[in-house]
């Protein structure tokens, strides 16, 4: 199974989702964040990310007479990079962003079923807007955003801080006009 297959997996992308920032969770703990996923699932696809060397173990111990391990994302796993990226067929491309879809709605369902939650407190924003922009303003946009979020990517846990899920998705939409701009003109103009 190639990187695009195993990640554009709900289940496996969640599992990815609550390993990073150098977590170390055992698939009990796994289980205890997806818990609308059966343990099965859950245990076959922390396996499968294992095997593919997305995971690794960080420790083991034993628990009543089983071995319990803790993995964690490996520092050197395979991503989806820029040609990963080129290679997919519009399918994949569809596939993975359901995958996406399905991992944010999960994650905002659970995240609205713990004690406490409250959207207008935590900052909680899903909000869409349309920009219009050229080639060289979309590559300036891109080029502004990788500068905002890249120093903050790395950062580990630490007391007072919190994971968010940051999810932005960028599209072009039919914009119903003509691409030369003379929507609205009228003959004679």
């Amino acid at each position: 199974m190639d990187t695009a297959d195993l990640l554009l997996h709900p289940v496996r992308l969640r599992v990815v989702h609550a390993l990073s920032g150098g977590r170390e969770l055992t698939t009990g703990e796994l289980c205890a964040r997806m818990p609308e996923v059966s343990k099965v699932t859950v245990y076959r696809h922390v396996a499968l990310l294992a095997e593919a060397g997305f995971l690794e173990v960080a420790a083991e111990h034993r628990v009543r007479n089983v071995v319990e391990r803790r993995y964690r994302l490996r520092r050197d796993r395979p991503s989806i990079d820029g040609d990963a990226a080129a290679a997919m067929s519009l399918d994949d491309h569809r596939r993975g962003f359901a995958a996406a879809m399905a991992v944010l709605i999960a994650e905002f369902n659970a995240y609205l079923d713990r004690d406490g939650a409250n959207p207008t407190a935590d900052l909680v924003s899903y909000r869409q807007g349309t920009l219009w922009l050229n080639p060289d303003e979309l590559a300036e946009l891109l080029g502004e955003l990788v500068a905002v979020l890249q120093p903050r990517l790395g950062r580990e846990p630490a007391p007072g801080r919190a994971p968010y899920l940051l999810s932005p998705v960028l599209f072009p939409v039919r914009s119903g006009e003509p691409e030369d701009g003379s929507a609205g003109r009228q003959a004679g103009d």
